[in-house]
């Protein structure tokens, strides 16, 4: 009797956690009606041409750009956890005009997507580095690094121009910016925030750089498909007369896909495949796409808005579209 007695309380026990469940499980069978209605009604709107034309876009882009993608959040992972940030603030000269350069091309060798360098020339601002030197770090990391260059040697296969003209207007862009600080840039514009980026003592290497990586891939890989997605929309809903008017003109096409590149937000890793897929347009205006994106997008600018401050952000993001413009034009006149 005391057996059977001590086991009554058990259902009760159970009652709260299946009255809490309940509304859970109502909402998952909604779920699953509101599915197959859904595709009920465009089961045969699936199979029109053209939405399979978006599809077959779509999926070519992001499963091109993935594993780039994969490769360049765990490498700019592995810098932040384990590469101390006094490693950049030793290696610079201590002339700024000449730190500017170094720090460009520390960007070649050392690789990181966008959403990594804003913080991480914030940190190197806070250690001393002179600002004209972080910011062309900030613009070169993402744009040059060996995993870009490398998808961008397979997004263009057989056109190895189109990857020196990346690597020269990108590296060309992020040094005239650092010297355009030099010479025009005020303290009053920069708001440095107090953010640690890097190992943290008494923590985990290893878990830092997990909880990185895991960040920078979910935060990029949104951006990845978002981009893929709109790219497959351009290639199929925008009607060939509206390109037309863009593609005719060098200068037009050119500013557009510079708009298009700030719009789209695509992750640096991947948006070669991107540009490799708007073949309406000259390779110069593609090249102004690969060398625009991964210095100024609405990410990006949102990113230094909330870092140096929204006086920072609008004057930089703005004289880095100009620039980056310039840059891919001059040098892909001369190599395309």
């Amino acid at each position: 009797m005391e057996a059977a007695g001590a086991a009554a309380p058990v259902p009760q026990a159970a009652a709260p956690l299946t009255a809490r469940l309940r509304p859970v499980i109502f909402v998952l069978n909604c779920a699953v009606v509101l599915l197959n209605l859904v595709l009920l009604v465009v089961h045969g709107w699936l199979d029109d041409p053209v939405v399979q034309a978006w599809r077959t876009v779509c999926l070519a882009v992001t499963v091109q750009a993935l594993p780039f993608l994969l490769l360049g959040t765990a490498l700019s992972g592995a810098i932040n956890a384990f590469v101390p940030a006094r490693v950049f603030s030793s290696v610079l000269p201590k002339r700024p005009a000449l730190a500017v350069p170094v720090a460009g091309l520390a960007g070649v060798v050392l690789p990181g997507c966008e959403c990594a360098s804003v913080p991480v020339a914030n940190s190197l601002i806070g250690r001393g580095v002179t600002p004209a030197a972080a910011f062309a770090f900030l613009l070169s990391a993402p744009a040059v690094n060996p995993v870009v260059l490398t998808a961008t040697a397979i997004a263009f296969p057989g056109n190895p121009a189109m990857v020196l003209a990346r690597l020269l207007a990108s590296f060309a862009t992020a040094a005239v910016m650092g010297w355009l600080w030099l010479w025009l840039g005020r303290e009053e514009w920069l708001r440095p925030a107090a953010r640690h980026t890097g190992h943290q003592p008494g923590h985990s290497r290893w878990r830092e750089f997990r909880r990185g990586f895991q960040h920078d891939f979910l935060h990029a890989g949104g951006f990845l498909v978002l981009g893929a997605m709109a790219a497959a929309t351009f290639n199929v809903a925008v009607p060939r007369s509206v390109l037309d008017a863009f593609t005719g003109s060098p200068w037009l096409s050119v500013v557009f896909l510079a708009g298009l590149a700030i719009l789209l937000a695509v992750c640096s890793e991947a948006d070669a495949f991107v540009a490799a897929s708007l073949t309406g347009f000259s390779p110069v205006a593609r090249l102004t796409f690969m060398v625009v994106g991964p210095m100024v997008d609405l990410k990006l600018i949102a990113l230094q808005a909330g870092t140096f401050g929204r006086a920072f952000a609008a004057r930089f993001s703005t004289a880095t579209t100009v620039v980056a413009v310039l840059c891919s034009v001059l040098v892909g006149g001369v190599l395309l």
